[in-house]
């Protein structure tokens, strides 16, 4: 029972629509009706400015932080991924929000910070030197998506002090939300093709 109890929260947790709430209680603003429509940091940034965009990128980041230290917090012996996947699905189909969530990003990036720290940095790390290459959010993401994945499989044969062991459930559901967050933005594909794609205020190709 106190599984499924803290299954739920994770869940609840997951599905707080930081930009919506932000939006509306500071800027009395609806994200969703503006820009991409998406109520992830990207959107908050762009519709919301900075400040706001840092804070809902803390909090769509740190909800899938405590979601996935759940059960370490409460001495649950079970892998802490599934707490933080429920999160991300929150996210992804919040119930505060008709079911209408952002792309993942955030809320599964703070999944690996309350996994595995290090790990987490490192990825941040290759995040942020695309996102300087490119300076574009999208590609980015979706790039260190699949970054993330093959390095669940390669870390742990050549740099073991970051990922110690493989853990296929990490394996598996970083190959999935890669799946979903590649999904979530066929738009932006399609953009980036075209030379059309929104770009970010630095970095090497930052827009004018």
């Amino acid at each position: 029972m106190k599984t499924v109890i803290l299954l739920g929260l994770a869940y609840f947790l997951g599905s707080i629509p930081s930009g919506v709430w932000i939006g509306k209680i500071f800027f009395k603003k609806d994200i969703r009706d503006y820009g991409s429509g998406n109520i992830g940091t990207t959107n908050t940034f762009r519709i919301l400015g900075r400040p706001a965009g840092f804070v809902v990128f803390a909090m769509d980041l740190l909800k899938g932080t405590l979601a996935t230290c759940l059960p370490l917090i409460f001495a649950l012996p079970i892998n802490p991924l599934w707490f933080g996947l429920v999160a991300v699905i929150g996210h992804t189909l919040p119930v505060f929000a008709s079911f209408r969530g952002g792309k993942a990003v955030a809320t599964s990036a703070g999944m690996l910070l309350g996994y595995n720290p290090v790990f987490f940095f490192y990825s941040l790390c290759f995040f942020l030197i695309v996102l300087f290459i490119t300076s574009m959010v999208s590609a980015t993401s979706i790039l260190a998506a699949i970054f993330v994945t093959l390095s669940t499989i390669l870390l742990p044969l050549v740099w073991p002090a970051i990922l110690p062991e493989h853990d296929w459930l990490l394996t598996t559901i970083c190959f999935l939300l890669s799946c979903y967050i590649i999904y979530r933005h066929k738009e932006n594909i399609q953009r980036i093709k075209k030379g059309t794609e929104n770009r970010v205020s630095f970095g090497l190709n930052k827009k004018e």
